[in-house]
């Protein structure tokens, strides 16, 4: 019998846009500690395959481990202990840079988050809504000025 994913768990979080910004701009914007703190959140990220680092959350610190770096293209690390991994993939478009967030690892629609104490479908929706300024509007904003 096959299983349909979709009943159990959350779907992935996807935002893909075309930045008018060279990769390589790009890259440091989101693989760099203070690039990543200029549009996101303060942190003490390197990136190095199984460092682990600290994003300073509005819920407090979430720890997080790098889980792959392929410069300038693919960056990918977990977020927090609830399972969810971030990728980053890059990809040069005439001179323009196409940028993909996948924000995966969700679970249950009903886990509790123990953070906001909220189940995960609340967060998921919130992070879904929060994803779309991040990328469209602050990482626009520090690659193409």
């Amino acid at each position: 019998m096959e299983k349909n994913m979709d009943q159990t768990t959350l779907p992935d979080i996807k935002k893909t846009v075309l930045f008018h910004a060279p990769i390589q701009k790009v890259w440091e914007a989101v693989s760099t500690a203070e690039g990543i703190a200029a549009w996101f959140m303060p942190n003490d990220f390197q990136p190095i395959v199984g460092h682990e680092f600290t994003l300073q959350s509005p819920f407090g610190p979430s720890p997080c481990k790098v889980l792959d770096v392929d410069p300038p293209t693919k960056l990918s690390f977990s977020w927090d202990k609830s399972g969810w991994k971030v990728s980053f993939e890059l990809k040069e478009v005439d001179g323009k840079t196409e940028f993909t967030l996948v924000h995966s690892g969700w679970g249950r629609p009903d886990e509790i988050v123990p953070g906001p104490g909220e189940p995960l479908s609340a967060v998921r929706n919130r992070m879904e809504n929060g994803w779309e300024p991040i990328v469209h509007e602050k990482l626009r904003e520090v690659v193409e000025k």
